[in-house]
């Protein structure tokens, strides 16, 4: 087994994740779009949700996913709020880690 394929193997069977995408409503155009820019960009789900009034997708990347809002919001009328939360601090760098939340809802 290939060492990246086992990485991200490791990444969806620990529930591993930075950010979290929230469709509020999800509908079935708007999961299709965000599974094909997930798939295009290589990116991991850890944890998908599905509540009542929508879904969240726990991904791997902070920065894709702050670009994937905003290509929601481009594409279907809908608001875009983001919000984050300090995680941890790295311990090499001194940085200050931070998880990522995406709300985008359909207006």
């Amino acid at each position: 087994m290939p060492k990246q394929s086992y990485y991200k193997v490791q990444i969806e069977k620990s529930g591993y994740y930075q950010s979290i995408l929230q469709l509020r409503p999800c509908t079935e155009e708007i999961f299709n779009f965000v599974l094909n820019q997930i798939k295009k960009n290589k990116i991991t789900i850890g944890k998908k949700v599905e509540l009542k009034n929508g879904l969240d997708l726990y991904l791997s990347s902070n920065k894709l996913t702050l670009a994937l809002g905003k290509k929601l919001k481009k594409s279907f009328k809908g608001s875009l709020k983001i919000s984050k939360k300090l995680f941890t601090k790295d311990r090499l760098t001194g940085k200050r880690v931070y998880r990522v939340t995406v709300c985008f809802r359909l207006t």
